[in-house]
């Protein structure tokens, strides 16, 4: 084939390769019926959510204004082994990216050879004399160039797969570093709670061992009986007994802190929150839906619909010959000394046709297991969008319902603590045994540990509302807002 034949071909090649299977079109988040505009709303108003992962989630927990929170977290961005696991494998996912995607170009490598080779001697035969046996060299110096004239989108179809992949692999990534920065807010939030708790037990157990002491003098005195002192042991005793308890809770959260923050558990250590404590974070009253286009895990269910839906283009060129194009150029000769003079010269050009013509089904088979990989990829993504939605509601309801619940504690915190007051007056007057006073006092202390809990539970609940949507309400924070 002459060169010019060969460029024509290629151009031929270009102008009429195309691309089968289809296009990608994201379908619909739910095949029945549209998405709510906002949560917690009957509005009619309706809005086709677009994944948009990319979009800034920004430092999410300084609406905590928690110094603390905040030093844990940048820990946990810079030394989190899962997350560094993550980040090699997003590392990876682009490399493959990368490779798929230089199939598109031409592929040229340059070799060289110097080979001895030996023919063998010519048997004789009637009338002729036996053959001499030739030895000589061959120098070889050539460029090979090598590519697929993607005719029907095969190649094309496999970078687009790789490229969702690529993307998908990037929202892993994110989802991964909001789940791990949500799971150490949480555990810091725990943590802060317990310690109230402990503090709250840790000043009972005083006050109990001060009651006794209180009793025993009494009981030397004539004025209460065995059964007193015995009651207002029994109470110190198990106050004391639930000490270990905490103990063991803020020793194991400490050491899932340390982890979180790729630490030793041995030299980790949390910083006591500040006295004047803030508030809790003021949520909107009215969260529109387009927030979850920030969750990962659902912009990553929409890429993966792409990567399949590409996946059933490369099954569908499958069915249609592929088309190489080679050549080669160099230099080739017997004599080291003549191994790159213009007469050694040699060349080669010309097309590879390669057409499936039977394949015991093969192809038919691989296009039927695209076609039901999209499918479960769609309805995994409808899952996730449903998950997200029942997600956010949740957590807006706890966040109701706790509010109603803490309200409810604290009134009979409040109703405990007049309880107790009067337990003691009646004590003291000799009107009533120990034992009203040892309940009231449990009841208090139960009350106010209820509190304290319940305290905790509503940061988590904000913790947990933030990750449901994707990293919070508001993506206008940035590094400079630290509290101090």
């Amino acid at each position: 084939m002459k060169p010019g034949s060969a460029i024509s071909l290629v151009s031929l090649t270009l102008l009429a390769g195309c691309v089968v299977g289809p296009d990608y079109q994201r379908p619909e988040a739910l095949d029945s019926q549209p998405l709510p505009a906002r949560f917690g709303s009957s509005t009619n108003e309706w809005k086709i959510a677009t994944p948009a992962a990319h979009l800034p989630r920004g430092t999410w927990w300084l609406v905590f204004q928690d110094p603390e929170l905040h030093r844990l977290e940048t820990l946990l961005v810079n030394g989190n082994q899962t997350l560094a696991g993550a980040v090699a494998r997003f590392d990876r996912a682009r490399a493959e990216f990368n490779l798929t995607r230089a199939d598109l170009f031409p592929h040229l490598n340059a070799t060289g050879a110097a080979t001895r080779q030996r023919t063998s001697a010519q048997a004789p035969q009637a009338g002729k004399a036996a053959g001499a046996a030739h030895t000589y060299n061959t120098f070889t110096t050539a460029l090979t160039l090598g590519w697929e004239a993607d005719l029907w989108g095969r190649v094309r179809r496999e970078a687009e797969s790789a490229q969702a992949a690529y993307a998908a692999a990037a929202d892993d990534l994110a989802a991964v570093q909001l789940a791990l920065q949500a799971e150490l807010a949480t555990d810091y939030f725990t943590l802060r709670a317990l310690n109230i708790e402990r503090a709250l037990v840790t000043d009972t157990i005083d006050t109990f061992r001060r009651s006794l002491e209180l009793t025993r003098d009494r009981r030397k005195g004539g004025i209460v009986s065995d059964l007193d002192v015995a009651q207002a042991e029994t109470q110190l005793r198990t106050a004391e007994a639930q000490l270990p308890a905490l103990d063991r809770q803020h020793a194991r959260l400490m050491h899932a802190l340390a982890i979180l923050c790729g630490q030793p558990a041995t030299l980790f250590s949390v910083a006591p929150p500040p006295q004047a404590q803030p508030g809790l974070p003021l949520v909107p009253a009215s969260l529109p839906s387009e927030l979850l286009e920030r969750r990962p895990d659902i912009a990553a269910a929409e890429r993966r619909m792409a990567l399949a839906n590409a996946q059933v283009g490369v099954a569908q060129a499958a069915f249609f010959p592929r088309l190489r194009l080679n050549g080669l150029a160099g230099f080739q000769s017997i004599e080291a000394g003549s191994a790159f003079n213009w007469s050694s010269r040699m060349w080669s050009v010309g097309p590879a046709l390669d057409l499936p013509l039977f394949t015991g089904g093969h192809n038919r088979a691989q296009l039927a297991a695209a076609h039901a990989t999209y499918q479960a990829t769609v309805a995994d993504y409808r899952q996730t969008v449903l998950n997200a939605f029942a997600d956010v509601e949740d957590q807006l309801a706890a966040r109701q319902y706790l509010a109603a619940q803490l309200d409810a504690e604290r009134a009979a915190l409040a109703a405990a603590k007049r309880a107790l007051a009067i337990a003691n007056n009646r004590y003291a007057a000799g009107l009533v045994t120990f034992l009203e006073v040892a309940t009231a006092q449990s009841a208090a202390l139960q009350r106010e540990r209820s509190v304290a809990q319940l305290e905790g539970a509503q940061n988590i609940t904000v913790v947990g509302l933030i990750r449901a949507l994707g990293g919070g309400w508001d993506t206008t924070q940035s590094l400079a807002e630290i509290p101090p």
